[in-house]
């Protein structure tokens, strides 16, 4: 019998083996066909994941995600509590750690976890803050929390006490907008920003209400026979102070969207925030580094103007190339001509392997008209969502979205939402290092994409004066994405102020600067998400100078190498590729910006391309 056993052990290893081979196969690992399959695709996994850490931050990250099942409540105190011991116990363990006996690897995870997790609980001191100012509004949801939290810990409902408690509910609401109402009347400041996050954060317990009751209601005859009427009541008494709340306060109107508020962050958020990118830089230092840019980009803009015969008048020039768009219809076979275009530009200069399963399996859907009020361009990854008019659209949104997508814009997007931007991207950082998935941040994921649109114009890949207009329109914007996003979360520009700002520094139709600037202060996006597109690039940009341009590094090598080593905060980047590991009281101090940044003085760099400080600054 355990001889059968073995065997059958051994067959089901073989199986799987088998199995995991050719799912490398095809993986599109092999590049060059001639060589045995087996040595091609199994070579490139050796040593590929070498940090000590590794199995540690899959088990911090599990555990998170399985902690935020159970404490699912946003802004509640319980559950603020509740992960504030998780956050402090692991910080203990990872601190216990033998530091020491690390590798470059293993020290690099090391700090990324740490940062983690000082960061996380950094957070949770602003939840509490955020919440506490949101009290005046929603105090009486606490009853929703403590209801949910007994179902949660498996406590048997008291179906009579649940009613009564849940009785009182209209007359607390009641009282809550009775408080706002004088408020208003006697014209004290009530804030719209506030009370957007209360209309959330209402929204969401609301929800926690309708889940509870479900989980009873018709199961148990005693509990539905108690609360069906006083849920009913709470649950009207809800929805109408959350419309009292939107319509008064915030000033939505029926029929009309939502106006953006957006929630600022504030000095003092923004510096927790650059620290925990690792970004040792000021709000204002960003700020001006980005006018700078914009100024790089203004200048090469004037150029590609007169030579299309409009002289320095730029815009007039911008204004031609949005006319310049696919017809209704032909936007998907545009992307696939693009896409070709770009992955041919890459590999036949042999800037970055691009396994061949990479670009079978990318694929193309258009976005909702809805989706289009957020995002009027495209999105990226392995799915490339296409914003382009719908024929239900009105006859003025549709002409916007065709010149605000046309064929000289989408030159320099399409790479960056596919190959080699955002899907490859994917597609490596889940083949490679994915534990690192715990550190993600967008000064890698979209840095890495907007570095992909600098290097592709040194290397001449706009060739005419439509394209160079169309590349620098979206450096331009990524530019402005700087200044207006840290300006408003230092509260020194509106949501409308920047809608402005985008339609008179940049050139964007005015629909599509909208709903930009909603798509940045929604909440569907971190405070310094927009920020990250242009800095995390010139990051990338400097460690290209640094190590490619002076010739220590080939493009193919440098460019596999930061999408092997996994997600993580620039500078973390940089300790990789320098091999110089990070202190154990590890403190950013890396100035990308301004300071020769190779580490020989004396030599030139070899290649025989532009020199990125020559042509982007």
């Amino acid at each position: 019998m355990n001889v059968h056993r073995t065997v059958a052990r051994r067959a089901r290893g073989i199986l799987v083996a088998l199995v995991a081979g050719t799912i490398l196969v095809l993986a599109g690992l092999v590049t060059t066909p001639a060589r045995p399959a087996a040595a091609q695709d199994l070579g490139p996994l050796v040593g590929a994941q070498a940090s000590e850490l590794a199995a540690v931050v899959e088990r911090y990250s599990t555990d998170r995600t399985a902690l935020g099942r159970r404490w699912n409540v946003p802004y509640s105190s319980e559950r603020n509590a509740r992960f504030r011991d998780f956050f402090s116990d692991w910080r203990r363990r990872v601190e216990a750690l033998d530091f020491e006996s690390l590798s470059l690897e293993g020290r690099v995870d090391y700090v990324l976890l740490l940062n983690e997790l000082r960061y996380r609980l950094d957070l949770l001191t602003r939840e509490a803050g955020l919440a506490a100012e949101m009290d005046g509004f929603i105090s009486f949801t606490s009853l929703i929390v403590d209801l949910e939290e007994r179902r949660r810990r498996r406590e048997p409902v008291e179906s009579e006490s649940a009613a009564a408690r849940l009785a009182e509910l209209p007359a607390e609401i009641e009282a809550a907008r009775a408080e706002v109402e004088a408020r208003l009347e006697g014209g004290d400041d009530v804030s719209r920003i506030v009370a957007l996050r209360a209309v959330t954060a209402l929204a969401e317990r609301t929800r926690l209400l309708e889940d509870w009751y479900e989980h009873y209601a018709g199961y148990d005859p005693v509990f539905t026979w108690w609360n069906e009427d006083p849920y009913a009541r709470a649950k009207a008494a809800l929805d109408g102070y959350a419309t009292f709340l939107r319509e008064t306060v915030i000033g939505y109107r029926a029929g009309e969207d939502e106006p953006i508020v957006g929630d600022p962050i504030g000095a003092e958020g923004l510096a927790a925030d650059l620290r925990h990118e690792m970004i040792p830089y000021t709000p204002e230092e960003l700020i001006a580094i980005a006018e700078r840019e914009y100024a790089w980009c203004e200048e090469r803009m004037i150029e590609a103007s007169r030579e299309l015969g409009y002289g320095d008048d730029w815009r007039a020039a911008l204004e031609y190339v949005k006319t310049l768009h696919r017809d209704p219809g032909d936007q998907p076979q545009m992307i696939r001509e693009l896409a070709d275009e770009a992955l041919a530009f890459v590999t036949e200069r042999d800037l970055v392997t691009v396994p061949p399963l990479a670009d079978e399996i990318w694929r193309v859907e258009m976005m909702s008209p809805e989706r289009q009020k957020v995002s009027p361009f495209f999105l990226g990854g392995e799915v490339i969502q296409v914003s382009f008019p719908t024929d239900g659209m009105e006859h003025e949104y549709k002409l916007m979205s065709m010149r605000g997508n046309n064929e000289h814009f989408s030159r320099a997007t399409v790479h960056h939402e596919l190959i080699p931007g955002h899907h490859l991207q994917g597609f490596m950082t889940s083949r490679f290092n994915s534990h690192r998935g715990a550190f993600s941040t967008p000064f890698w994921g979209e840095g890495w994409a907007l570095y992909w649109e600098m290097l592709l114009w040194d290397l001449g890949f706009p060739s005419t004066p439509e394209d160079r207009i169309g590349m620098l329109f979206w450096r331009m914007h990524r530019t402005a994405r700087i200044i207006f996003s840290l300006s408003f979360h230092l509260e020194r520009m509106t949501p409308q102020e920047a809608i402005d700002f985008l339609v008179e520094r940049v050139g964007h139709e005015r629909a599509n600067a909208e709903a930009e600037v909603r798509r940045s202060f929604n909440g569907s996006y971190s405070p310094l998400y927009q920020v990250a597109y242009m800095i995390g690039g010139l990051q990338f940009r400097a460690l290209h100078e640094q190590l490619v341009q002076s010739g220590e590094m080939t493009n193919r090598a440098f460019h596999d190498a930061i999408l092997k080593g996994g997600r993580m905060p620039v500078e973390m980047v940089r300790a990789r590729l320098l091999g110089e590991a990070p202190p154990k009281d590890f403190e950013s101090e890396w100035r990308f910006e301004g300071d020769p940044l190779r580490r020989t003085t004396s030599e030139e760099p070899t290649s025989s391309g532009p020199h990125p400080r020559e042509t982007a600054h």
